[in-house]
């Protein structure tokens, strides 16, 4: 199941924030070597504090194995003003149509289920949430910045990476960024591909006071 979390359901959902912090200092700062902010066991950044959407991928069991960050391209972004070097000269998006996502991460075990072409039916979930995601929106694309390995896995899964820019070495990765697009075509054959035949995504309902 992919939880959705925005800000208004962040009290909510504290714990799987908490969480989701942890695995990605597991991925990224001890797995991949990242140097990134931490605090504790926790990856956080300063666009953590932008009030952001998180979408979080849980086990049966209710274990976060996965999560990804969206934040929209009207306000700051990772791409624009972390990494203005991939844009290749070209102006970073900014429009109610394209979302940036970050910190993309997912830890699952090695014998983790999987679909087709040997990716993990956690990651094409994720990928199918974030679609679900830009369509509720109705946006036209996602933005990311990624690395060239990701980028493999993308076109494999059927969602390929619309390249911005050339890629570049940004500390021990190779990065590049690009657009993933969004539409109902996409998310049918992920869904086909991992293995899924109703919607992964759920939405907490928020209650206005009488």
């Amino acid at each position: 199941m992919i939880q959705l979390i925005t800000p208004p359901s962040y009290g909510e959902f504290s714990g799987t924030i908490i969480e989701m912090h942890r695995l990605r200092h597991r991925v990224f700062k001890l797995r991949m070597a990242w140097d990134v902010q931490t605090s504790g066991d926790m990856e956080i950044d300063d666009f953590d504090a932008l009030h952001p959407t998180y979408l979080t991928q849980l086990s049966d069991a209710g274990r976060v194995q996965g999560s990804v960050r969206l934040l929209p391209t009207l306000g700051p972004t990772m791409l624009r003003d972390t990494f203005p070097a991939l844009l290749g000269g070209q102006p970073a998006p900014s429009t109610p149509l394209v979302w940036e996502s970050s910190r993309f991460a997912i830890d699952v075990a090695v014998d983790a289920p999987k679909g087709d072409h040997g990716i993990t039916c956690a990651t094409y979930e994720l990928f199918a949430g974030m679609v679900e995601f830009g369509l509720s929106r109705q946006l036209t694309d996602i933005v990311t910045v990624t690395d060239v390995r990701m980028e493999r896995i993308l076109r494999r899964a059927g969602w390929p990476l619309r390249r911005i820019g050339n890629p570049s070495k940004i500390g021990n990765t190779l990065a590049v960024a690009g657009y993933l697009a969004i539409s109902s075509e996409i998310l049918s054959n992920l869904r086909k591909a991992g293995g899924f035949v109703t919607p992964v995504l759920w939405t907490p309902v928020i209650f206005a006071a009488a």
